[in-house]
């Protein structure tokens, strides 16, 4: 099945409510082209020197998407066109996207990452961090970013109870942010993004906003 044919498929399939990012890490600008004329407009990157040869050369109307771990010194590398920003762990890199926003007179859509699996390797805040996060007075100071949502990975197992109970506490806490005294009157706190290709659907029930699909659409690396 083509590129094309398999974005049409997810269009049909997907909620309404459920945004679709395109995972082209790694893939040609000729794939994600591809993608783009099938009517998909939002990508993801999880490099930053890949991400900038891509924007040089495809449409301008994409949205594009970084969702891997980030170096604070490259934040000032992809600021200037990057749309929502998937992968922030740190107050430190919350701050670097500030900072370098600001320079751009841009105002940034950022998620904050939150560890849900059971692996190690895999980043983000622990849940009750980011909680402490979000009641620091400095953070809601931040005029050129905005903070829009959470995102998580569950583990890769075939085990879907335990999928299911990771996604689940990812939006339980998404839930629990959004109806604090701090969130409850922002509505672009909005966005929950988890699940891909193998377990998209399991997100879905457990309520994301926002898949992250690429080998479906794109094949395997």
């Amino acid at each position: 099945m083509s590129i094309s044919s398999k974005i049409e498929l997810l269009a049909k399939e997907l909620p309404t409510y459920v945004k679709l990012v395109a995972v082209s890490k790694f893939h040609p600008v000729e794939a994600i082209l591809e993608a783009y004329q099938a009517g998909q407009r939002i990508f993801g990157e999880s490099r930053v020197q890949e991400l900038i040869g891509k924007q040089k050369v495809l449409p301008s109307d994409i949205e594009w998407h970084f969702i891997g771990p980030l170096q604070s010194n490259k934040v000032k590398d992809i600021v200037p066109f990057i749309h929502t920003i998937h992968s922030i762990d740190s107050l430190r890199l919350l701050e670097e996207v500030n900072k370098h926003a600001a320079k751009q007179n841009r105002i940034i859509r950022i998620l904050l990452e939150i560890h849900i699996a059971m692996e190690e390797n895999k980043h983000g805040f622990m849940p009750f961090e980011v909680k402490d996060l979000l009641n620091k007075e400095n953070i809601h100071s931040f005029n050129n970013i905005q903070i829009c949502g959470l995102m998580g990975m569950a583990t890769f197992t075939d085990d879907t109870t335990q999928i299911l109970k990771e996604f689940h506490l990812l939006s339980s806490l998404f839930k629990n942010i959004k109806s604090s005294s701090v969130f409850k009157d922002i509505d672009y706190f909005n966005e929950l993004s988890m699940g891909m290709t193998d377990d998209y659907k399991l997100a879905i029930q457990e309520g994301s906003t926002m898949v992250r699909i690429g080998s479906y659409i794109f094949g395997n690396r």
